[in-house]
């Protein structure tokens, strides 16, 4: 698991290979890449792909023509707007594992399939479905996304990407990523990577019930966890202060957040 920023993926810049056509299932590579890329189920397709069809192209992408790809490639599935539920999922993987492929990315612009995609252990971007997969920054003042809600434990290697508050009623184990830019609140463990307002807003929070994370950061602000852990853990929260990133018992936090600086440990 990496914390760094995919690169961008646009599909507006990855035209289709000869003889298949744009709104076809394509497999594409991209700066090392592998992506599959699915063609919208809306954004103005009249007649958009069913599953069935999805599926048998897929099939005959895998199966036909030249492979182009290492065994055990990594794949990045640019699903758009397509909504898919776990067990979908779950057969595209399988198909992917029969040509010695792995899936491992998920970018989605469906809440729906983000988390049928987090459920099943694959890491997820969730994007506008008006910026769809042309990864830009935010600009000051930009709305974000509406919070994405996921209820579940997050495992090692999963790495959650959104450009808005993502909420977790769970825990977050060690080697899980949790990137926001908005807050992030995580109603169990934290023991991952967080980064809150990753847009660059420094405003951003991080709490936690059980805050042991791997690594702490709101917008380009970094901290790392202390050495001896606290003999007692209980709700807290993560803020920038004037010296970095401070730490702060939940309930002093929401008492003195508005009017003055909590009382507050380094972390």
């Amino acid at each position: 698991m990496t914390s760094d920023a995919p690169s961008p993926i646009s599909t507006t810049e990855l035209p289709a290979a000869p003889g298949i056509a744009a709104d076809q299932v394509r497999l594409k590579g991209d700066g090392g890449r592998l992506l599959l890329l699915l063609p919208p189920d809306t954004n103005g397709n009249r007649h958009p792909l069913g599953w069935h069809d999805l599926w048998q192209q897929l099939k005959q992408r895998l199966s036909a023509g030249e492979r182009f790809w290492q065994p055990q490639s990594v794949v990045h599935l640019v699903a758009q707007d397509r909504l898919l539920d776990a067990r979908q999922l779950q057969a595209i993987a399988d198909l992917l594992g029969e040509a010695q492929l792995q899936l491992q990315r998920v970018y989605t612009s469906r809440r729906q399939t983000a988390v049928a995609a987090v459920t099943a252990g694959y890491s997820v971007e969730q994007q506008s479905p008006v910026a769809h997969l042309v990864q830009t920054a935010v600009e000051p003042g930009q709305a974000l996304d509406e919070p994405l809600y996921l209820q579940m434990t997050l495992r090692s290697g999963v790495e959650i990407r959104h450009r808005g508050t993502v909420i977790l009623l769970g825990d977050a184990n060690p080697g899980s990523s949790i990137v926001a830019d908005g807050d992030i609140l995580v109603w169990g463990r934290l023991r991952g990577l967080a980064h809150a307002g990753a847009n660059g807003n420094r405003e951003g929070r991080i709490m936690a019930l059980h805050m042991q994370p791997t690594q702490l950061r709101i917008a380009d602000v970094v901290a790392r966890p202390p050495e001896t852990p606290p003999a007692r853990y209980q709700p807290e929260v993560a803020y920038v202060g004037a010296d970095g990133i401070r730490i702060a018992i939940a309930t002093d936090f929401a008492k003195t957040s508005l009017s003055a600086t909590p009382e507050a440990a380094d972390l």
